[in-house]
């Protein structure tokens, strides 16, 4: 498979390009600063350098032709203000599924946040933040050219995986490392049954491909 990663130099993009890499699959990592292609090899990906605040849809699809998924895991960063929450969680967001689906590439996958929604109330930051991400959401949700799955992680550690989660519609708050969330998405990526599915994922007692397996098709 061919994999394209919005937002290829974050933590959890860079857990999933090296999980790609050592199955033999080919990912591509879509990065803003060149100098961060080094990294992007080191773990097996393809860098390329594009603006999603910038680009074009067709430039942006040109990135994604010949792909068979995409997954959105940019994300403007902590010490962003509410500017780019919307330029980036929402915007480049809306940019990337138009792209994909301009290129044709139906599989589509997100990371997204617990507590998303566009009509999130609040004046901080991180309001901004879920309301971005929510509307994000939505938009991706609308778009019926796109087979995509929502994945809405807990709150992000950098623990070792441990392999054992739980994933459903709803989950409740907890933790998750970042390793087991690139492991819930290689398997989600395995699994067109997800499509159509927002879910929640945090630590759990259930084997990742377990718990993916007991989502598919509901």
């Amino acid at each position: 498979m061919r994999i394209v990663i919005a937002g290829g130099h974050g933590q959890i993009a860079l857990r999933l390009e090296r999980l790609l890499a050592a199955r033999g699959d080919e990912a591509a990592g879509i990065i803003r600063n060149p100098e961060q292609s080094e990294d992007l090899r080191s773990a097996g990906a393809e860098p390329v350098v594009l603006d999603l605040e910038s680009a074009t849809v067709d430039q942006t699809a040109e990135v994604l032709r010949g792909a068979d998924a995409a997954v959105f895991a940019a994300g403007a960063g902590p010490n962003s203000g509410t500017e780019r929450k919307d330029t980036v969680d929402r915007g480049a967001a809306v940019l990337f599924a138009d792209a994909a689906e301009r290129a044709g590439v139906r599989r589509y996958v997100v990371v997204s946040a617990m507590g998303a929604d566009p009509n999130h109330p609040g004046d901080e930051v991180f309001d901004a933040y879920l309301r971005a991400k929510g509307a994000a959401d939505a938009y991706v949700r609308s778009r019926t050219a796109l087979d995509w799955t929502i994945l809405r992680p807990g709150m992000l550690t950098n623990d070792a995986g441990t392999g054992q989660v739980q994933l459903s519609v709803s989950t409740g708050r907890g933790p998750v490392p970042r390793d087991d969330v690139a492991a819930a998405l290689l398997e989600l990526l395995d699994t067109p049954a997800t499509a159509g599915l927002t879910l929640e994922l945090i630590s759990g007692s259930v084997p990742v491909t377990v718990a993916v397996k007991g989502v598919a098709g509901n």
